[in-house]
């Protein structure tokens, strides 16, 4: 918490004297439609200024952000209303330029009023509109604090899409939990199942709470309790969208127990009764507890559901099995820039004589808590006849949690980038290359256990993370490993090895299963210095799927930004999915995770997707595709500016795909921006197509493919290729990489496009020259000037040269004599030369 001076308290008091921008005032006698409704905010200074004081009515307490513009506060007025006037108490934090604005669905905003050169203090803001949410937009700050307000008041006239309060009961038979109960016969449950004769009765002491899931965020106009003889006299009635941050919708103090109905205002999926003193010596006790909403506004998302057309469950008794997955390979095998994405779901048990071969945007998974709770007897193959032998292109699929027993041995994975390999049992060997050891250039395997040798072959590079291994043979250029048991040695200087003993920081991809017959979603507990796989352990929390909004083909950005705002997690089925808005994920913890490779495509050039400044967001198993408007960012993560310490809850992005071109012109300034503190980046492929459809120096310009700002950022199995300058731009503070694979833009037409501060090329890897603490190991970047191979590139890394900056097992190649490298990194290494695909080295820098 900040400490203001004599001096700013001093500005409070003249700010609050000061001229208001309009002379009409509120009226005094009136309460404002925002007062003790729910309230948002984009960040929050601390817990002790959280979004809901700027509407609790009390100049005592207020809101304050994150040091950084365009922040916001945002209410729910709970229903539609005519807005005509809005009321800024201004802290002495206060905001220079600002906007206010209203929504009809809190996701598509009208500005009510932009304010210029605003002077803190009382701001009175004569408006017109009509909408279910206000909020306040910041552009600029006045002071080097957040903003900061004592209160934010919404005038007007309730109206609309009201529908009055409804009679049935809401609450009646939904899932209820409670702090705690008197015995097994007093449940939760028995408050909300319609039943006078039983009921919830906590332990003697206070505070205690019982709670009620309505299974989507509704309007909440009347609540009635039937106490038992241990009644609550001082109780709190509250609203929750996610059943963590609460709102009181009434405060009772003086109850004497019996039936009393309490009309409210307020919206939440949760609602729950807060005890703060009991009436008697004995616990709180309810026979019933009834929820009235309204039919206002937009109707709830509703979570769960079927998972769409394109997710193909079965079982061992499924018929016809193999010929489901030759069909859909058949279709899929060659098919790199189409539109059919699909995933299979296995349930547990085991399936013999299966061969699985998984061509694009198609992904197979068993449905068990464990791997080997699905057992293939057979193989699941990714194989290249269809680009002769060349498994250089084998991108956009995906094998995960599950056993395999390979029919000859060994199973066949011969992949590129993109292309994950998950948490999964080899029972056997593991051969990634192609049939006839072609050309490969992959890969990624994390939480997976090989119980044979896994032959890599003609595979480039590949880095294998938090794994068991029976052994490692060959290697071509770059072969990484962090907590790998059974990995071979490092021996970089004469061979392709980099091996630490441990990860620093890790956490599995979430993932769906079957709990009996309800799906859930597992999403694993973070690891520190990780060695081998998360399982059997399996360290987190499952959530059910009703809060997920099971997105499928067809769904508008409006609506899985309305699921969002709910409190709902994304579940994104098989598909493509066209964006006319920024998808905008603002609840720590939220979880996006796709099936499919579903595939978001921002249109009119907005970013496809902005994550705020919160606690542990779990992103997986998606792919973002430009548009042909260009994009500032197509995924950012964190507000510009942010400062929070994630350390203990990071962010995370797994097996999150960016594409440039290729399906089509795409363009995007920026692909992937990191403002958030400590977020791991587990496992990216960030890619400016060097082929495909839409494929130019500019027709698919992209300047930038991962940008890092924020501090303790950790990256482990970073691919990013062919940007039009920097591949990987990191300023931000002890930034770590583990593992990096990177080719150059072929279509570089000439050493001058691509020269600047007198260095030709831009470095694959760039640390900024202000970043004191880095480090990174086993990093290779390879050149390709097919339109101009007299490029000489100057380097392909550049860091400054500082006692906290360590470089270790670093690589160049020219593929095939199309350009050369002068150096390793900075002025260091030998130049690469000729056509031999030689590396040049730096075992360690400086």
């Amino acid at each position: 918490m900040r400490l203001r001076s004599l001096g700013a308290a001093l500005a409070v008091t003249a700010a609050l004297t000061a001229l208001p921008l309009t002379t009409t005032p509120a009226a005094a006698a009136e309460t404002p439609l925002s007062q003790g409704k729910s309230a948002t905010a984009s960040s929050t200074e601390n817990a002790g200024t959280p979004a809901a004081d700027a509407v609790d009515g009390s100049t005592a307490t207020r809101w304050s952000s994150a040091a950084s513009d365009n922040q916001w506060l945002q209410v729910d007025l709970g229903a539609s209303a005519s807005v005509t006037q809005v009321v800024l108490n201004w802290e002495a934090a206060y905001g220079k330029d600002y906007k206010v604005q209203i929504s009809n669905d809190g996701s598509t905003w009208t500005d009510l009023k932009s304010v210029t050169g605003g002077d803190g203090g009382i701001d009175t803001l004569d408006v017109s509109g009509q909408g279910r949410y206000v909020r306040m937009l910041g552009v600029h700050r006045a002071t080097t604090w957040g903003y900061s307000l004592w209160e934010f008041q919404v005038f007007g006239t309730a109206g609309g899409t009201q529908t009055g309060c409804g009679t049935a009961n809401a609450a009646q038979g939904r899932p209820a939990s409670a702090s705690s109960t008197e015995n097994a016969g007093t449940p939760a449950s028995a408050a909300f199942d319609g039943s006078t004769t039983t009921r919830w009765s906590s332990q003697p002491a206070d505070p205690q709470w019982v709670q009620v899931d309505l299974g989507s965020v509704q309007t909440v106009c009347k609540v009635d309790l039937n106490w038992e003889a241990a009644y609550g006299k001082d109780f709190q009635i509250q609203a929750s969208t996610d059943g963590q941050s609460w709102t009181t919708l009434k405060s009772v103090t003086g109850a004497t127990g019996g039936t009393a109905s309490y009309d409210v205002n307020g919206s939440g999926r949760y609602v729950r009764i807060y005890g703060t003193a009991r009436g008697t010596g004995y616990g709180y006790s309810l026979w019933e507890v009834a929820v009235h909403t309204t039919g206002t506004g937009v109707p709830p998302v509703q979570g769960g559901g079927d998972l769409g057309p394109n997710v193909i469950v079965v079982d061992p008794s499924t018929p016809n099995l193999q010929q489901k997955f030759d069909q859909v390979f058949a279709q899929q095998e060659s098919a790199q820039f189409g539109s059919g994405r699909y995933q299979f779901l296995l349930k547990p048990g085991t399936y013999n004589g299966i061969n699985a071969q998984l061509g694009f945007y198609t992904s197979i998974s068993g449905l068990g808590l464990n791997p080997d709770d699905t057992q293939i007897n057979g193989d699941i193959t990714v194989d290249a006849g269809w680009f002769n032998g060349n498994a250089t292109q084998n991108f956009w699929r995906s094998a995960e949690n599950l056993a395999i027993t390979p029919s000859n041995g060994t199973d066949r994975w011969a992949v590129a980038q993109a292309a994950p390999f998950r948490r999964i049992h080899v029972k056997g060997g593991l051969n990634l290359a192609p049939n006839g050891y072609g050309w490969a250039s992959g890969g990624y395997i994390a939480d997976s256990k090989i119980d044979g040798t896994v032959g890599p072959y003609s595979q480039q590079q590949w880095y294998t993370r938090d794994s068991s291994v029976g052994g490692w043979t060959n290697g071509v250029w770059n072969m990484t490993f962090t907590g790998v048991q059974g990995a071979p040695a490092t021996n970089f200087d004469s061979g392709p090895y980099t091996t630490l003993d441990t990860t620093p920081v890790s956490r599995e991809k979430p993932f769906l299963y079957l709990d009996g017959s309800a799906y859930k979603v597992f999403v694993p507990a973070k690891r520190t210095n990780a060695r081998g796989v998360s399982w059997p352990a399996n360290a987190g929390t499952s959530l059910p799927l009703d809060q997920f909004y099971v997105v499928k083909p067809g769904a508008t950005a409006a609506t899985i930004n309305q699921a969002l705002a709910q409190g709902l997690n994304l579940l994104f089925t098989p598909g493509v999915y066209h964006l006319d808005r920024t998808i905008d994920v603002t609840r720590a913890n939220t979880v996006v995770l796709g099936l499919g490779l579903a595939t978001l495509v921002p249109d009119n050039g907005v970013d496809a997707m902005h994550v705020a400044d919160v606690d542990g967001v779990r992103l997986a198993g998606f792919l973002i595709d430009a548009g042909p408007a260009n994009s500032d960012t197509l995924l950012r993560i964190g507000t510009p500016g942010a400062t929070a310490d994630h350390s203990a809850n990071p962010t995370t992005m797994q097996d999150v795909f960016i594409r440039i071109g290729g399906a089509g012109p795409g363009l995007a300034t920026n692909s992937v921006v990191v403002n958030s503190n400590n977020t791991v980046i587990d496992h990216t492929w960030i890619w400016r197509a060097d082929h495909g459809s839409g494929v130019g120096w500019d027709t698919n310009r992209a300047d930038y493919g991962l940008r890092v700002n924020g501090n303790d950022v950790l990256a482990t199995g970073l691919f990013v290729e062919h940007f039009n300058k920097y591949d990987v731009y990191w300023s931000g503070e002890r930034g770590r990489t583990i593992f990096f694979q990177n080719e150059k833009a072929y279509d570089a037409p000439n050493a001058a496009a691509i020269t600047h501060d007198g260095i030709v090329g831009y470095a694959a890897y760039k640390v900024a020259d202000t970043v004191t603490t880095h480090e990174a190991w086993g990093l290779g970047s390879y050149c390709n000037y097919t339109a101009d191979p007299s490029i000489v590139q100057a380097h392909g890394f550049q860091v400054p040269v500082k006692a906290g900056i360590k470089m270790h097992d670093l690589l160049v190649i020219s593929l095939g004599g199309m350009g050369q490298y002068a150096h390793v990194i900075n002025d260091t290494g030998a130049p690469t030369s000729g056509t031999s695909t030689t590396p040049s080295k730096v075992i360690q820098f400086p």
